[in-house]
């Protein structure tokens, strides 16, 4: 019995091995990154894609951080702050585009292009219906790795960079029509809001995501009435239990939509397309028939706005007057708030790039989530976009295959 006892130990513990041996996990040696932070240079851009306090995390993770001169100033970041968090500071943007990694808001100019060295990765916004097909040409050539944070998605195919700068962007949409719908000059001298023995202002909001949301929290908070439009029930639904109040709601409908514009003292567009470019629901004829004086806050401008009378402004230049209505059509809304802006980027792209780091790389990394894979477009200088390859008639191969066969 003792002897069958030991003999039935000795052949589980041989067993055992073989199978340990087979399931153990491949390791990866953590890697070093050198992290550039260019100054941006598009009009009016103003955020910054780290904080101090981010670089100082990366910096205590033995990466090096290059931080071009006056980067942050806009947003209230100066270059002593980064100092002090360990980031060398250089007023020369050669060297700052020398990175592994190269972290931007705006997508890098053709002239930004050409600092760029081989086989770098580059983390920024892509806004598609702006680029044109040279752009993507140069960064094949550079044999870059490039990863648009408004494709990123997380592990419950949310887009975590989309949604945090769209809470943003929802709040001060409504900052906004209030700041012009008080105005003598463009609006009606009308306080948004509701109160005893006053009409309250009446908001309508195309689309029901995220933005229409933190939206809608902030009017509904300040006594306006609020009417959402969708064309997806679920979204209708999901709004409203969000909200936890009944509003209106209504789908895509011409004449209830048509009706509820009429009566409107504020539209806010803020429907999102996963394609890249947001669909024209409200046409010119409509928007003739607004009140004079009533304010629409494009914010879907980002894709090419969801109006026909829509055009991108400026932060400088912010609105124009079209059928006696102020439209705001600036693309980049979130950079109106830089300093807050910045900080939910950098509380996305920090513990992300510590995460890279950790595995040996953004390759590694990416055979590991595939859900923050959704945000590359091109892999070391081969285009991964079905859609920019359809959009700019370019070859382009998946992503999983190249992965697959990466060494």
């Amino acid at each position: 019995m003792d002897e069958s006892g030991k003999s039935f130990i000795r052949f589980a513990n041989k067993e055992q091995l073989l199978p340990q041996e087979e399931m153990l996990e491949a390791v990866t040696s953590k890697k070093k990154l050198t992290i550039g932070i260019p100054k941006e240079i598009i009009l009016n851009e103003s955020r910054v894609s780290l904080v101090p306090d981010g670089v100082h995390l990366l910096v205590e993770n033995g990466h090096r951080v290059i931080v071009e001169e006056n980067a942050g100033s806009k947003a209230n970041f100066s270059d002593r702050d980064y100092a002090d968090a360990g980031a060398v500071i250089t007023d020369a943007p050669a060297e700052v585009f020398k990175s592994d990694v190269i972290v931007k808001i705006a997508p890098p100019t053709l002239a930004e292009l050409e600092m760029f060295e081989k086989n770098q990765t580059l983390f920024s916004s892509l806004f598609l219906p702006q680029q044109k097909k040279e752009y993507f040409e140069k960064l094949i050539q550079k044999r870059t790795m490039a990863i648009a944070y408004e494709y990123i998605q997380d592990r419950t195919r949310a887009l975590p960079v989309v949604r945090s700068m769209s809470e943003i962007v929802g709040n001060t949409a409504i900052v906004i029509a209030a700041e012009y719908l008080s105005s003598s000059e463009y609006g009606n001298g009308i306080i948004l809001g509701g109160f005893p023995g006053i009409r309250p202002t009446e908001i309508v909001i195309i689309g029901a995501g995220t933005v229409a949301e933190y939206a809608s929290r902030t009017a509904l908070g300040m006594g306006a009435t609020v009417k959402i439009f969708d064309n997806s029930i679920y979204k209708l639904r999901a709004i409203q239990k969000s909200l936890g109040t009944r509003v209106f709601t209504s789908v895509m409908q011409p004449k209830e939509l048509e009706a509820a514009l009429t009566k409107a003292d504020v539209v806010i567009a803020a429907k999102h397309s996963s394609k890249g470019v947001a669909p024209c629901f409200i046409t010119a004829d409509m928007v003739k028939k607004m009140k004079p004086g009533s304010v629409i806050v494009d914010v879907s401008i980002d894709q090419g706005g969801c109006f026909e009378t829509s055009r991108p402004t400026t932060h400088n230049n912010p609105v124009f007057i079209e059928h006696g209505v102020t439209h705001y059509c600036v693309p980049n809304i979130a950079s109106r708030v830089p300093h807050t802006a910045s900080w939910s980027l950098n509380n996305f792209l920090t513990p992300l790039l510590i995460n890279i780091a950790d595995m040996g790389g953004v390759t590694n990394y990416l055979k590991r989530d595939d859900a923050f894979s959704k945000g590359v477009y091109i892999f070391n200088g081969t285009l991964t976009s079905q859609q920019i390859g359809k959009r700019f008639d370019m070859q382009y191969r998946d992503l999983g295959l190249l992965l697959a066969a990466f060494r």
